[in-house]
């Protein structure tokens, strides 16, 4: 390896923006956060974080449906033709750079689009160690180096790994002395021992410190990019299309409420405020809910933070608790609107409980976002007819819909392979949650399959669109009303106004 300062580039791929590039991950994402955030403290070596996802001159939001319509061609021609504007832009940021490490981190979605970032690495210089991590080695495992741009796999947490890989560099040792990876060595795919999790969160540095020094483009970033937390990892549930147990382990565990107030305390220092948790499932230890919410009540005034949780932990006494604590919006997934759906895939709800729970968040004045899925590999035009009997029922201010797409390393992927759903050729870089070319249905025809989903997809962004505009309604009604409540003529307006509302949706 060359022998210039030590360098390392976090990159997370373009996704979005190859369907338009006018869409843009607004984010900072966590994962690189972390990594850039650990590194900067336990070694010496300079890094770089770069979101080829974020449009610094846009921040046009994603729409489902032009994922699936003519998006999609595009995406595939972007994947098809690394002369494409966006990979001479990924290009110049890593010339620009010149790391001597890179660290691309990679969901099965955009596995593709990271093996392409890997070419380009490799094509600048060859020298260049390319490490792969998150979530799709956390599931694929070996499986990730077929990319042959990738020299190692990172599997699992990575914060303590990046460390160990970079200090065995550092000293010329074997690769193979750093739990958690796979790596190449004469020809072969070697693999170390796994990493245990880390049993204290808490010794985490908050990601947020690492921005203003390591993130690129960090000054075209709106504040909001930053409002992402973590307050646990880990998912205790099953269901069987997720592959979250298999890069966190169905283990919770906890950040201390103090760390985690702590770290949102520094957020609104910086001006935010609202936060949003990250969490696979937020809330799920009753006690260390009432802390977090107490000390967020406390010590956070004037905080408005938003979560996605589980149906089963909603009740009257936690959404009270959630609430008076600055919750205003709560994400839960429902999936089907079938009950023996849910059953199949291991959801462990019904339908009945899921619509109890949307409408009780929305009684206590916080807003809701529901998700649901369809396509599941037993799924019939019978339970999709009750999915969106279900989607238009339910009481929510927005739907986030998807198409099922089985996950290698996930039970339902090894059912889809064992039945020919799955062919050997598999290609991950075809499908994803809104993907043209996802059908894994035992029981309904591609054809008619892709009929139903396409109309589901419109549907629902239009749905989406009535509930914004109503939402917009009430907001300017509620602004008019807090100006003018002093005035008899505040109210006699209100009145018009909502009558007015009334004619336009009746």
């Amino acid at each position: 390896m060359r022998g210039v300062t030590q360098r390392l580039m976090l990159i997370e791929p373009p996704f979005y923006r190859l369907y338009k590039d006018s869409f843009s991950l607004i984010k900072f994402p966590l994962g690189l956060g972390y990594l850039a955030a650990v590194t900067l403290r336990d070694t010496d070596w300079k890094v770089l974080a770069y979101n080829a996802d974020f449009n610094p001159r846009s921040s046009e939001p994603v729409t489902l449906a032009h994922m699936a319509g003519q998006g999609y061609d595009s995406y595939l021609a972007n994947l098809r033709d690394p002369a494409m504007p966006i990979w001479r832009e990924v290009k110049g940021a890593i010339e620009d750079f010149m790391p001597c490490v890179v660290g691309i981190s990679a969901k099965t979605q955009n596995y593709a689009s990271a093996s392409l970032v890997g070419s380009i690495v490799k094509q600048i210089d060859p020298t260049i160690l390319v490490v792969v991590g998150g979530p799709h080695p956390s599931m694929a495992g070996g499986k990730a180096l077929d990319c042959p741009y990738f020299d190692v796999a990172a599997a699992g947490e990575g914060e303590e790994t990046l460390v160990e890989l970079l200090k065995a560099i550092e000293s010329g040792e074997n690769l193979g002395v750093v739990r958690g990876i796979y790596f190449r060595e004469d020809g072969e795919i070697r693999q170390t021992p796994p990493r245990l999790n880390l049993p204290d969160l808490d010794k985490l540095p908050h990601p947020h410190t690492a921005a203003p020094s390591a993130l690129k483009d960090f000054s075209s970033y709106p504040l909001g990019a930053f409002k992402f937390v973590f307050a646990t990892r880990g998912c205790p549930y099953g269901c069987e299309f997720c592959g979250s147990r298999n890069i966190w382990s169905r283990k919770v565990r906890y950040r201390s409420a103090r760390n985690v107030v702590d770290e949102i305390k520094g957020l609104m220092r910086l001006g935010l405020t609202s936060v949003h948790f990250d969490d696979d499932t937020f809330g799920i230890a009753k006690k260390y809910l009432a802390e977090l919410c107490g000390l967020l009540a406390a010590e956070c005034p004037g905080l408005a933070w938003s979560c996605e949780t589980t149906v089963n932990i909603i009740d009257k006494e936690t959404v009270g608790l959630m609430k008076r604590a600055g919750c205003h919006s709560i994400q839960i997934g429902v999936e089907s609107g079938n009950n023996a759906m849910l059953k199949k895939i291991q959801k462990n709800i019904t339908i009945d409980r899921a619509m109890e729970a949307a409408a009780l968040i929305r009684r206590h004045g916080i807003a809701v976002q529901t998700f649901f899925m369809a396509g599941f590999p037993e799924e019939t035009e019978e339970t999709l007819a009750d999915t969106w009997r279900a989607i238009t029922s339910i009481q929510t201010d927005e739907i986030l819909f998807s198409i099922f797409t089985p996950y290698p390393g996930t039970d339902t992927f090894a059912w889809c392979r064992e039945r020919g759903l799955v062919s050997d050729d598999y290609d991950v870089s075809l499908y994803n949650h809104q993907s043209p070319e996802n059908c894994f249905t035992a029981f309904i025809p591609r054809e008619r399959f892709r009929q139903l989903i396409g109309a589901m997809m419109v549907d629902v962004d239009r749905l989406n669109d009535k509930k914004r505009l109503r939402r917009q309604w009430r907001e300017r009604l509620a602004r008019a009303h807090g100006s003018l409540k002093q005035d008899g003529l505040a109210r006699t307006l209100v009145r018009a106004a909502h009558y007015a509302r009334r004619q336009l949706w009746a």
